[in-house]
């Protein structure tokens, strides 16, 4: 029976620490998606030795077969009548390969490879406007809408014409890729995938920020591959000289990697530390149609920070603290629920009815529920204080991090009741939002804040906006999956 190796990893919302998170004296809070991309690798044909197939179902013209040769010197070549270059997959084809001979050998390598491999990629539909597809079918953008669009659904364009949403397409596909050939290579044991710490996923982890690193041009904060790897968590950079020497495409293929990506190389000097979003509530994102080149605004503050470095630094400082105090107030508010249950769950169910402003207005609340209430009202007043710095410094480097259209929509919504705060995730701009809500078990007969943002969203007038369906992954990070377990992918992977 043909082996079969399904991984996936979720995409990320940097809801703290947009900026400050390339910097290691800082870090930020990463919040992992329940959208994942999904990766199953199949022993291919035994007519095809050695050649690696690899399909995108979702995109027009996204298939890309490449020749692999291991003697005398590992190397992954494009075939000549592909349609189109995908350089985030061939360079994580061949630093995968590469890295799996490294640990097992060339000849356990070509083993594996002697009937090819067929690999088809897969993500969930929210890493995708489905703006268009919502119209085609004509229904309202609403959460339950998207519920109606197959998973996995094609986007009917080129790969480079798609409209993607901001949630780490790049890190999760890059992450899912070399995770599962690492597993289907055997370098790395399936087991390693169900544990948090295990030296496979932080080998896995090393491999993901290299490839991703390399394919951009560029070695960036890895917070998105973080994700990817390790599902939520507060998350504080690598050195970048780690991958120095190897940020040369044309070496990689001669230069050995298992001594740099290797988990005991104490340079790989990033940190991971636990989070998760508190009980009874959930993270909302949209999608809003207007569109920010991040890179630009990244290079514009960075500037800034350099040329007005002590005005930067004092900045960065201030809004370091709330970053953190956002962090273990939220974590905080976990500790209230695992220490009385139901007193947190009657005052989510209050507070949801309630505009922040009238949270703690109550003097008849049961004393019980109070630190809770309490807790909840200190996360939204520190949300805010964020949001106002991070203004700050959009005026002080003249970059758009929260532009005014965004200011209104994000005040309209943290004024609705249950809506603890909210801001542009990451470097900001124009084209995405986050907020975090109560979710009571039932609001009845009210509204749940869920749905007044809902209602809000649908009838904003000043931007266009679109829900995603995303939650926080309670899966956490990359993981392996069984293919018949995953609504909708096995029709997706027989797509041609």
């Amino acid at each position: 029976m043909a082996q079969v190796t399904v991984v996936s990893a979720p995409g990320k919302v940097l809801v703290a620490g947009g900026y400050l998170v390339l910097d290691p004296s800082f870090s930020g809070t990463v919040v992992s998606t329940s959208s994942r991309f999904y990766t199953v690798v199949q022993t291919g044909t035994p007519n095809r030795p050695n050649v690696i197939r690899v399909r995108s179902p979702q995109f027009l013209d996204a298939t890309w077969q490449y020749t692999v040769s291991l003697e005398p010197t590992l190397s992954v070549e494009p075939f000549e009548d592909n349609t189109s270059k995908n350089k985030f997959v061939h360079l994580a084809l061949k630093s995968t390969v590469a890295l799996a001979a490294e640990i097992r050998g060339a000849t356990a390598v070509k083993e594996a490879l002697q009937n090819g491999l067929d690999i088809t990629i897969a993500g969930d539909n929210d890493f995708y406007s489905q703006r268009a597809q919502l119209a085609i079918l004509g229904l309202p953008r609403t959460m339950h809408s998207l519920s109606q669009i197959p998973p996995f659904n094609p986007t009917g364009v080129r790969l480079s014409d798609v409209h993607k949403t901001g949630l780490g397409s790049s890190a999760a596909l890059i992450t899912s890729l070399v995770s599962a050939l690492l597993v289907h290579l055997r370098a790395i044991l399936e087991s390693s995938l169900a544990d948090d710490a295990s030296e496979g996923r932080r080998l896995a982890h090393n491999l993901a920020q290299y490839v991703h690193c390399l394919a951009q041009g560029k070695v960036g904060s890895g917070f998105d591959v973080a994700a990817a790897v390790f599902g939520s968590h507060l998350y504080t950079r690598f050195e970048p000289v780690v991958l120095q020497s190897l940020m040369q495409d044309e070496i990689t293929t001669l230069k050995p990697l298992l001594p740099i990506l290797t988990p005991s190389n104490l340079a790989w000097n990033y940190r991971i530390e636990p989070f998760k979003l508190p009980p009874l509530t959930r993270i909302m994102l949209a999608d809003v149609d207007a569109g920010s080149d991040t890179p630009s605004l990244v290079g514009k503050v960075l500037k800034w920070r350099k040329d007005k470095s002590i005005e930067a630094d004092a900045l960065w400082k201030s809004l370091d603290q709330f970053n953190q105090s956002l962090a273990q107030t939220l974590l905080h508010l976990s500790n209230l629920y695992e220490v009385n249950p139901q007193a947190y769950a009657s005052a989510v169910k209050y507070i949801s009815t309630l505009q922040p402003v009238q949270w703690e207005a109550n003097p008849q609340q049961p004393p019980a529920e109070m630190p809770v209430i309490s807790t909840f009202y200190e996360a939204h007043q520190i949300a805010q204080s964020i949001r106002a710095k991070m203004r700050e410094m959009g005026t002080l480097s003249e970059v758009p991090i929260e532009p005014i259209e965004q200011t209104k929509l994000l005040d309209t919504c943290v004024g609705q009741a249950g809506v603890i705060g909210g801001g542009v995730p990451g470097a900001g701009g124009y084209d995405a939002i986050w907020l975090l809500v109560l979710n009571p078990i039932s609001c009845a007969p009210d509204q749940t804040p869920q749905q007044r943002i809902e209602y809000v969203w649908q009838n904003y007038k000043d931007l266009d906006v679109s829900p995603l369906s995303a939650t926080e992954s309670l899966a956490k990070g990359a993981r392996v999956e069984h293919l018949d377990g995953i609504p909708g992918l096995k029709v997706a992977i027989a797509k041609t």
